[in-house]
């Protein structure tokens, strides 16, 4: 039986020709050298070379190491070179050409794509928010009072950002001893160091800057499209014992810095364009920088799924975040703060109405309160040894399905 060429792909393969997101690969004989893929099913087709092979006007950012010059090239080019990468993929008159350049997936290594410049995390979901709220402030307001009139975020770091399947070593901070951990504000607590208790998960949506802004030039609405090139999947890790004696009154640091695991696949945000959806009814009118009423809708229909140990535990929809990704870009900007290439965004943890469809632990397990039952034992909060992987799909043109590229990581013991 002939073996069947990669670029003929089963039917409704969710990484067919509508999809096309973009990685950084190496390949076995030669692990030193970055090169940028593109996932075609079950393969990766290595563009710069075939960029190369077929005289593109695109081979100088297609040939680099990393996404960012093809990133900064702005929309225009980033329509330009999903055309034809599209047309390379699609065309019989390149399949000679181009399928020599095609590399199982098993068989390279996948990096962080791009170079991270800044990275902002914000808290978007109201069902986040509101239950969070209960968890953390018994008997207060669930949602602060500007929660309803902003995207609340907050600046993370960068150089902790690491590509799926990097382990995730337990961090150490200052917390309260377990019996101490439900009231962090006494008069007179007294911490301790060493490995967090109450390590977690949060399953998000992160957003690539392509396109870079100046300095005291806001972003508006409209504008969202010539800024973001891509969407990721990201895992938000948490250390919610050195979370809650840390974060008042500037909020988190320590309990989240630690690491912060991205998607090897960055899906172009022109592959979901039948995913669009409106948000949720707004019961607060936003001002006017916010306002997204008249505009085309912002929210996105992305069904992700998070499995701790190979076991689904939650899918939670992201069509039910209350804030959109064009809001936090334009609130994010509204000051004057700029823009640069490899800024990344992420939505705050993913969490829908329903018990089945929250994304992390502290929400799952009502802080602890009500243990996860799994095959392999109960868990409130991730042991050593414990992977999480986030997975989504989307709506894509003509029945199709859009997969965006999991986001993975196993914890490892804290570092003696």
């Amino acid at each position: 039986m002939p073996q069947r060429s990669p670029l003929d792909l089963p039917e409704g393969d969710p990484f067919g020709p509508h999809n096309l997101p973009y990685g950084v690969f190496t390949a076995p004989h030669a692990p030193h050298l970055r090169k940028i893929g593109v996932r075609y099913g079950n393969h990766v087709l290595d563009v710069g070379a075939a960029a190369a092979a077929t005289a593109s006007p695109h081979a100088e950012p297609l040939g680099a190491d990393t996404l960012n010059p093809l990133m900064a090239a702005g929309r225009p080019v980033w329509q330009a070179v999903r055309a034809e990468v599209l047309d390379w993929l699609t065309d019989p008159a390149h399949r000679s050409t181009i399928e020599p350049l095609m590399h199982p997936l098993p068989t390279v290594a996948l990096h962080l794509p791009f170079e991270v410049a800044d990275y902002a995390d914000f808290y978007a979901s109201e069902h986040h928010a509101t239950n969070t709220g209960r968890i953390f402030r018994p008997g207060g307001e669930a949602l602060t009072p500007n929660w309803k009139h902003m995207p609340i975020g907050y600046h993370g770091r960068a150089g902790t950002i690491l590509v799926s399947g990097t382990p995730i070593v337990r961090p150490q901070g200052q917390h309260l001893p377990p019996a101490d951990t439900s009231a962090p504000h006494a008069s007179s607590p007294t911490p301790v160091f060493g490995p967090s208790l109450r390590l977690d998960f949060e399953a998000e949506v992160a957003f690539v800057v392509g396109a870079p802004s100046t300095v005291n030039t806001p972003v508006p609405l409209s504008g969202f499209h010539d800024h973001v090139f891509g969407v990721c999947l990201l895992n938000d890790w948490s250390a919610r014992d050195i979370q809650a004696w840390e974060y008042r009154p500037l909020g988190p640091f320590l309990g989240k810095s630690f690491a912060t695991s991205l998607a090897a696949w960055v899906t172009p945000l022109d592959a979901l364009a039948a995913a669009r959806t409106g948000p949720p009814a707004r019961d607060v009118p936003p001002l006017p920088y916010l306002d997204d009423s008249a505009a085309e809708p912002g929210g996105l229909d992305l069904r992700l799924e998070v499995a701790l140990n190979g076991h689904t535990i939650s899918r939670p929809p992201f069509s039910a975040m209350y804030w959109t990704a064009a809001q936090q870009l334009a609130h994010l900007t509204v000051n004057g703060a700029s823009l640069r290439t490899g800024d990344l965004f992420a939505s705050g943890t993913v969490s829908g109405p329903r018990p089945d469809e929250l994304g992390c632990l502290l929400e799952l397990t009502w802080g602890g309160r009500d243990p996860l039952r799994l095959p392999d034992g109960a868990r409130t909060f991730l042991e050593d040894g414990d992977e999480v992987t986030v997975t989504a799909w989307a709506p894509g043109p003509q029945g199709t399905r859009i997969g965006l590229g999991e986001v993975t990581g196993q914890v490892v013991p804290a570092t003696p």
